[in-house]
């Protein structure tokens, strides 16, 4: 799974900038595709719970996704693209939450011991993207930018397949009340202050990623960047994630306290979106990719370690999915915003991606209200 995000995530704006899309198409295609997200990624969570059969869901999204990679390669014209890539989107969201909530539950402790290192699979998954991202600059090379797609829609079929193997959570005949009725499960979670308050910050931190993701190749592209130079800064930045899930995180979550790790992720956002605003120089910007470590990888461990001490089992799904519902919404509306920020100010665009970050860091700190149990 992550292979396919990782084959495909850097050059998948400039696949759509060379069918014709200008700047500010990209920012709505991009927008429109994360704003589907807040619909399909709790619907699918919420299924998953009340059927308890995430291992299913997953597939077939996982399926689903498959069939709309396929779909990019004939498409041409901006509606066309813009429909497909909908569909692609709303297969796609689902499948990150529902590997995350059949993870956590996997790696919970069984009696006085821990089966696993939750990180450990995470991080797994984060080394297999940077193999696919360094994959991907090489192809791009060779066989131009159509090879991404064509490359995913490989990887996720494998991935359907494969996600049918997982163990599936046992069932909780008590829950079964609750997960009968679709809306009590969101109700039940928007309840719960500290939830809230983890969706805003998650929101505000994993948001301010929307301009990079959008247009950080394609501003390294028109500074004289090659794409193999692309995706090893691509790479550097998911690699840090890797040392975070496998090494450093687990510990700095258990020094810090999860809030602590919040914070400190929000303050490396400020740093790493004002460089990113100041400079293209390459040596500039891999000493601050790594800061992708803290602004995605810590902050996920840290909001994990959070909704497991908040949010009961059988919500998990729809926890999972709700959680990304405010990251999503953010970053919607943010890509949106990129577009025209980046059509207009160029990369200064990246300064208010550093305020979001900025702003977040004080809400984090009453999260320490929360005592994970693990």
């Amino acid at each position: 799974m992550y292979a396919a995000f990782g084959v495909a995530s850097p050059f998948m704006p400039a696949f759509f900038q060379a069918r014709g899309l200008a700047p500010e198409q990209l920012g709505i295609l991009f927008g429109a595709g994360t704003a589907i997200r807040l619909v399909s990624g709790p619907l699918c969570g919420r299924l998953a719970d009340r059927t308890q059969a995430l291992r299913v869901v997953l597939a077939v999204c996982t399926a689903l996704a498959t069939l709309g990679a396929l779909a990019l390669l004939p498409a041409q014209g901006f509606s066309i693209l813009l429909t497909v890539s909908l569909f692609h989107a709303a297969a796609l969201a689902p499948i990150t939450t529902l590997a995350d909530a059949l993870a956590l539950s996997a790696a919970a402790p069984h009696g006085a011991a821990r089966r696993f290192e939750y990180g450990w699979v995470r991080g797994t998954g984060s080394a297999v993207f940077i193999a696919g991202t360094l994959l991907s600059g090489q192809v791009v090379g060779d066989w131009g930018l159509t090879s991404i797609v064509v490359l995913q829609a490989a990887l996720l079929s494998a991935a359907a397949c494969a996600a049918l193997l997982v163990p599936e959570p046992a069932r909780h005949e008590a829950a079964a009340p609750v997960a009968t009725r679709a809306p009590t499960g969101v109700r039940e979670l928007l309840r719960m202050p500290l939830f809230r308050r983890l969706m805003l910050v998650s929101a505000l931190v994993l948001g301010s990623h929307a301009m990079h993701d959008a247009f950080a190749v394609i501003r390294w592209s028109e500074a004289g960047i090659t794409p193999a130079k692309a995706s090893m800064l691509w790479s550097e930045s998911v690699a840090a994630e890797v040392v975070i899930f496998f090494v450093v995180g687990p510990r700095l979550v258990q020094w810090l306290s999860p809030a602590g790790v919040v914070v400190l992720a929000a303050t490396a956002g400020v740093l790493r979106w004002v460089v990113m605003a100041s400079t293209t120089e390459v040596l500039a910007l891999a000493l601050v990719q790594p800061l992708h470590g803290l602004t995605f990888a810590a902050l996920h461990l840290a909001c994990m370690r959070l909704i497991v001490a908040i949010v009961p089992q059988h919500l998990a799904a729809t926890a999972q999915a709700m959680y990304a519902v405010g990251a999503v919404a953010t970053t919607a509306l943010l890509t949106l915003a990129s577009g025209r920020l980046y059509a207009s100010f160029g990369a200064r665009g990246f300064l208010v991606m550093a305020l979001l970050c900025a702003a977040a860091a004080p809400l984090a700190l009453r999260l320490r209200a929360v005592r994970p149990g693990q």
